[in-house]
């Protein structure tokens, strides 16, 4: 990794990187670099609306993807979380570089240590893939993610509520369930895996939660009927239960939040 010296270069790097690998290692000596205070918050570029792409996985329209069937192949469902925590580091990179410029150092202190996770996050999953005999890339995959960001990319609010405050908030009714599979085939180290990530995920979404109060308290509108409206105009469908509720609670994400916005009689 060359030298920088400010965020928003290094933060530009890890979006301009297509080598799944090598953004996963810019992203994790980038977010080292901020820790030690090697790199000032200066945000002299503006990212790509899109980030680098490697060759394979091959992207389909999330309506195109194949459906997996419950009890279906277990590398295919690492496969998908790997997808999942690949974008998870240009999501976090893209909240620094597009949005770090008008926020409190504290705010990239926070997205900078997700984009770490994120990373790591990656490399565990493209390693637990070999156990597969799969790599990243092997299957195809869809950028609904990534298309979730292009739709909020010019308001942060509209971002905090729709990537960490549903999406990654999804992650913590799912997970649990994806870990009980792979106990259940004897697969104890993905299963660990996967609960580091379920674990670390909470302080994702609180972080999400965090600062998009921090929004609403500065620009004095009411948290939850702004939520409602963000993710009513942005998100396409219901936000699905079952829902997690104790750990969403522990992310700071309370029932009246995401309730009112499930299909009725759930």
């Amino acid at each position: 990794m060359p030298d920088l010296d400010n965020l928003g270069a290094a933060a530009i790097q890890v979006l301009s990187c297509a080598d799944p690998r090598q953004k996963a290692a810019f992203s994790r000596r980038s977010a080292q670099a901020w820790r030690e205070g090697k790199l000032a918050q200066i945000f002299p570029y503006l990212p790509s609306v899109s980030p680098a792409r490697p060759d394979y996985p091959r992207l389909l329209k999330p309506q195109d993807m194949p459906k997996r069937r419950s009890g279906s192949n277990l590398g295919a469902l690492l496969h998908a979380v790997t997808h999942i925590e690949f974008n998870a580091i240009d999501l976090a990179w893209d909240m620094v570089a597009r949005f770090g410029a008008d926020m409190p150092r504290a705010f990239c202190d926070d997205w900078v240590s997700v984009g770490d996770d994120e990373a790591r996050h990656f490399t565990m999953m493209q390693d637990r893939l070999q156990a597969y005999d799969m790599t990243y890339g092997d299957l195809p995959a869809h950028d609904g993610l990534w298309q979730s960001a292009l739709d909020t990319r010019h308001d942060l609010k509209a971002r905090l509520a729709i990537v960490p405050l549903v999406l990654e908030a999804r992650g913590l009714d799912v997970t649990p369930m994806m870990i009980k599979r792979f106990e259940k085939a004897a697969d104890e180290k993905s299963a660990e895996a996967l609960t580091t990530i379920y674990i670390e995920e909470v302080s994702h979404v609180a972080a999400g939660k965090k600062w998009f109060s921090y929004l609403c308290d500065r620009d004095n509108c009411p948290p939850v009927e702004t939520y409602h409206h963000l993710v009513r105009r942005y998100f396409k469908g219901y936000v699905k239960p079952p829902f997690n509720e104790d750990a969403r609670a522990r992310a700071g994400l309370t029932a009246e939040f995401y309730k009112p916005l499930a299909p009725e009689g759930s």
